[in-house]
C-alpha cells in the first residue's frame, strides 16, 4: 500500500455516532485501520481507505509491519461502522481503496465488495498478487473498478523480497499478473524501490514485463519505517530510471512515487 496506516483514522471512527451491530456475514472481515478520505490512493478519485489485517509476505522494506500478523494487536473496526461513516459523507466520496497487509486473505473480502458496489461507490483493489483464483473471481463478479499490484522483482528474483522459498507462490504471483493484465479493468502495477534489492537493470527489465499503455508506479523506499530496520540504505536515482525506461517502452505510462 502507498499510504501508511499511521494516517488512519480510527480513533475518529470510535467516536463516531454510528455504531451498527456487526453484520453476521462479515464477522470474518479484519480491519486494522480506515481514512475517510485521501485525494492520492485512487487515482482520479475522491476515497476512502480500508487497511485489512494480515500478510503471508514479509518484504523487509514493508511500511505498515503491524498488519502483517493475521491476528491484530488492537481491536479491529466494524465494517457497518465503516459503511456508515461512509455513508454519512456519500456527498464527497467517490470511492475506497481496500488495501493492507493483504486484502485477499479476507474470507468476506467478496461480500465486503459488494457491499461497496450497492452504495455505488467505485473500488479499487490492492494486492501482492498471492491469490489468483481470489483476484479471478473478483474480476468475473465485477467487483473491483481498479486494480493495483505490487510487482516485487524480476520473477526469478522475487524470493528475495518476500521471503518465502516456495516457487508456488512466485507463479501464484505471475499467474494474478496475467489475470490483471487481461481482465479489461483499469490496473496499475508498482514497485517500491529498495537499492540493497534492485539495480537500475532490474527495474527496467521488470518494466518490459508490462503490455502497451499499462501504467507502471516507481515507489520510493521510505527509512523512516519498515518491517526489517537494518535493511541496508542507498539510492537509486528513479527520474534516471524513469527516463531509460520511457526512452524504451514509450508506450508505459511512467510515475514516480515519492
Amino acid at each position: 500500500a502507498s499510504t501508511s496506516i499511521e494516517k488512519n483514522t480510527k480513533s475518529q471512527l470510535r467516536a463516531h455516532p454510528y455504531h451498527p451491530k456487526r453484520s453476521p456475514a462479515l464477522r470474518d472481515m479484519k480491519i486494522a485501520g480506515f481514512q475517510l478520505l485521501s485525494l492520492i490512493d485512487y487515482p482520479g478519485v475522491v476515497a476512502s481507505i480500508v487497511f485489512t489485517q494480515g500478510c503471508v509476505f514479509r518484504c523487509p522494506y514493508c511500511h505498515n509491519p503491524e498488519l502483517i500478523p493475521t491476528v491484530s494487536t488492537t481491536p479491529t473496526i466494524d465494517p457497518d461502522t465503516i459503511f456508515a461513516s461512509i455513508d454519512a459523507h456519500r456527498n464527497m466520496i467517490e470511492g475506497v481503496c481496500v488495501t493492507g497487509g493483504e486484502p485477499t486473505l479476507q474470507s468476506d473480502l467478496a461480500e465486503f465488495l459488494r457491499k461497496l458496489k450497492q452504495r455505488g461507490l467505485l473500488v479499487k483493489l490492492d494486492t501482492n498478487g498471492v491469490h489468483p483464483d481470489i483476484v479471478e473471481k473478483l474480476i468475473d463478479a465485477k467487483l473491483a473498478d481498479y486494480f493495483a499490484m505490487d510487482l516485487k522483482h524480476l520473477w526469478e528474483r522475487y524470493r528475495d523480497v518476500i521471503q518465502i522459498n516456495q516457487e508456488r507462490v512466485v507463479e501464484n504471483c505471475r499467474r494474478t499478473f496475467q489475470l490483471i493484465q487481461d481482465s479489461g479493468v483499469a490496473h496499475e502495477f508498482r514497485t517500491t524501490v529498495a537499492p540493497a534489492l534492485h539495480t537500475e537493470n532490474d527495474l527496467i527489465a521488470m518494466a518490459g514485463y508490462l503490455k502497451h499503455g499499462e501504467s507502471y508506479a516507481l515507489q520510493a523506499v521510505h527509512y523512516n519505517k519498515m518491517l526489517d530496520p537494518n535493511l541496508p540504505h542507498g539510492e537509486i536515482d528513479l527520474q534516471r530510471v524513469a527516463n531509460k525506461i520511457r526512452s524504451i517502452y514509450p508506450s508505459l505510462a511512467i510515475e514516480i512515487r515519492i
